[in-house]
């Protein structure tokens, strides 16, 4: 068996050090505990709730108080206490307290707080004054017990909010329940299964289920009876493999279940095609092999890649066979499913955006526009071999109402133009050429069927190539006025070819 070196520009298949960190996340327990708050503002207040949310008893200095924070201690918290004192903080008020909150308004009182919460040894936030904070105030997920917190260290609150959003997005609010549900099976879990394979087998079991709906009583009987039987199975060391689809190459074209796939395995087979970005979200102790086949270097043997899955999946490892677009799309899982199901080892899949899709998505073209194609089709650009496929239909695909895809057809895009063109289709025909389809380094080209060979020159084909033929990229190839096909065939006012430049995606 021959395991591919790692280029050296790929990550290595140990994980990285830690990168430095501003500031460290931690998350801090006030339950019972005195927190102090100096201040009556507004500001004050959300802070003062935030701190009674944890359950602390939040003690407030200040004379005067905001309506808002008046009607906050008349309401009072379903976790915490208000105690408010009519009069300003001192040392005194420091004493037994956990954490310490101040809104003031000039630099001089913000010293003064700050240095007397540091005498008495308490961590410290002036509101809105990084130079006198130990600590910052995230922006807050609440799925609690699962809470997310994000921080910029005070550099960019803003960005801090709009990253809040955007993960806020991905944590269905049933989220809270599943933690808290977690929370209660520990102790069971732990009494009824052995540390290590049997407990990590049954909690992946758990994640599962864990972004469906809020867990009913069936869901409960359901993990408690895969509990029992993670406990009886003998056979527990079995593994599992998922083929997961990296999509083109652009980490924010994964799906959020290839993102949980890649958080939960031991083990990492990547393909070539899948971009550094993209391995970033796996999960840190996993051990990532690269096992990539590219046109004319040495790669992995299919079988050799089969044999690895097995022998890992077969020692209790969770395997993700990680491939460049979707698997199913010329990714050879047939071979792969096939293999594993003969051992018996557990596969799924997880589907990946294709590149042809998201080619098209960034050009803004429909590959079914109804003016345009009737269909579509996905066609590989070369055989095994390496030459041009002999035992297509050609003649099927030459159909002017049809959109062609090629893949992998970089080296023999001569002969498909010539081949294409042989079997009746107009040389005018509008075709796009991408490489490293939504990557940083992707080219475009547009123009004519028969431009084709020249567009490979410009182009070249050290990076993916797909090349797309059909009506439908009339319109970026330079030809709005009319997409209905016309008698002589309206791509034929396609101009020349001609290479575009492509901004970086996002």
């Amino acid at each position: 068996m021959t395991i591919v070196p790692l280029d050296r520009d790929r990550r290595s298949a140990a994980p990285a050090r830690m990168a430095p960190l501003a500031v460290l996340p931690v998350f801090f327990k006030l339950d019972g505990r005195k927190a102090v708050v100096a201040g009556g503002s507004e500001a004050a207040a959300w802070k003062a709730e935030l701190l009674a949310a944890t359950g602390a008893e939040v003690h407030i200095y200040s004379e005067e108080l905001d309506p808002a924070f008046t009607a906050l201690i008349a309401t009072g918290s379903a976790a915490g206490s208000y105690v408010h004192h009519a009069c300003g903080w001192d040392a005194n008020s420091f004493a037994y307290a956990g954490i310490a909150v101040a809104d003031t308004e000039t630099d001089e009182e913000a010293t003064s707080f700050f240095e007397a919460a540091r005498a008495a040894g308490v961590p410290v936030n002036v509101i809105d004054k990084p130079a006198w904070c130990e600590f910052q105030f995230g922006s807050i997920i609440n799925r609690s017990p699962a809470i997310v917190a994000v921080s910029t260290d005070g550099a960019a609150p803003i960005l801090g909010q709009a990253i809040r959003r955007r993960i806020e997005t991905l944590l269905p609010p049933a989220l809270a329940d599943w933690a808290a549900l977690a929370q209660q099976m520990r102790t069971a879990v732990t009494r009824l299964l052995a540390a290590g394979p049997q407990r990590r087998a049954f909690w992946e079991r758990f994640v599962d289920h864990a972004f469906a709906a809020a867990p009913s009583t069936v869901v409960v009987d359901t993990l408690i009876g895969e509990a029992k039987a993670v406990a009886a199975n003998v056979n527990v060391a079995q593994g599992r493999v998922t083929l997961v689809g990296a999509g083109p190459g652009d980490a924010e074209l994964l799906t959020l279940k290839a993102v949980r796939a890649l958080q939960a395995a031991d083990v990492i087979l990547f393909d070539d095609l899948v971009s550094d970005d993209v391995l970033e979200l796996a999960r840190r102790e996993a051990k990532r092999m690269l096992v990539g086949k590219r046109g004319g270097r040495e790669s992995c043997r299919q079988e050799d890649i089969n044999a690895m899955m097995v022998s890992l999946a077969k020692v209790g490892k969770h395997v993700v066979r990680l491939k460049g677009g979707d698997p199913m799309v010329f990714g050879r899982a047939g071979e792969e499913i096939a293999r594993l199901q003969a051992e018996g080892i557990p596969v799924s899949v997880v589907p990946g955006i294709t590149s042809a899709l998201a080619m098209a998505s960034a050009l803004g073209v429909s590959l079914t526009h109804r003016d345009c194609a009737r269909s579509v089709r996905l066609v590989t650009g070369h055989s095994r071999d390496g030459v041009l496929p002999k035992d297509l239909d050609w003649r099927a695909i030459a159909d002017p109402a049809t959109t062609t895809i090629f893949y992998m057809g970089g080296r023999t895009a001569a002969g498909i133009a010539a081949t294409l063109t042989a079997e009746g289709l107009s040389p005018a025909t509008p075709v796009v050429v991408a490489s490293a389809v939504s990557r940083p380094a992707e080219k475009r080209w547009m123009g004519r069927l028969d431009g084709l060979y020249e567009a490979m020159i410009e182009i070249g084909t050290d990076q993916p190539v797909l090349i797309g033929v059909g009506r439908v990229f009339a319109a970026v190839a330079g030809n709005t006025a009319d997409r209905r096909p016309q008698a002589g065939d309206s791509a034929e006012r396609i101009p020349a070819g001609r290479q575009h430049p492509v901004q970086s995606p996002g």
